[in-house]
């Protein structure tokens, strides 16, 4: 009798305990947010893929981004709202098929928030004007900073240094 009633217990922690790991499949849309973007607008806006990224919470696959391999001079900015999220002297090659950073242009440009979906531990990281998806921090990096801001392409856009001036 008590074996079964552990089991039972064991059963019921189990299926609660995983409720908490489910990814949140949406960009937030609240006041944490002071440039939030409607989702509606955003649709319109917004490529297929960018949506799926940047609102949905999305990856796009390795190797295949605009930027990944791009290092001309200037600014990387938010593809929902402009903002300015990364300088490209901060933007290196790790080898891992994303543009990566080493730093933002300031602490008050991005948001880093835990993400355990799909199985793991990460650090998302989100602009902090719309609250778009940009992609995950990691503390493997190469320089001083010793952080890898691993971006989506489809989820920044680059101003040459002499448009964002």
């Amino acid at each position: 009798m008590i074996l079964k009633k552990l089991i039972v217990l064991s059963f019921a922690l189990g299926i609660f305990s995983c409720q908490g790991q489910q990814k949140q499949n949406t960009m937030n849309e609240s006041a944490d947010f002071p440039g939030a973007i409607p989702k509606e607008e955003l649709k319109k806006n917004l490529s297929p893929e960018q949506y799926y990224v940047i609102v949905e919470k999305g990856t796009e696959r390795p190797h295949t981004g605009e930027f990944n391999l791009h290092f001309e001079e200037g600014m990387y900015t938010c593809a929902a709202c402009g903002s300015e999220l990364f300088d490209s002297d901060s933007k290196f090659d790790a080898h891992c098929g994303w543009p990566s950073f080493d730093q933002a242009k300031d602490n008050s440009k991005v948001v880093e928030k835990k993400d355990i979906s799909l199985g793991m531990a990460r650090t998302e990281v989100m602009c902090a004007n719309c609250g778009g998806h940009l992609g995950h921090v990691f503390d493997d990096g190469p320089t001083n900073t010793g952080l890898r801001y691993c971006v989506n392409s489809v989820s920044i856009d680059f101003k040459k240094e002499e448009e964002s001036e």
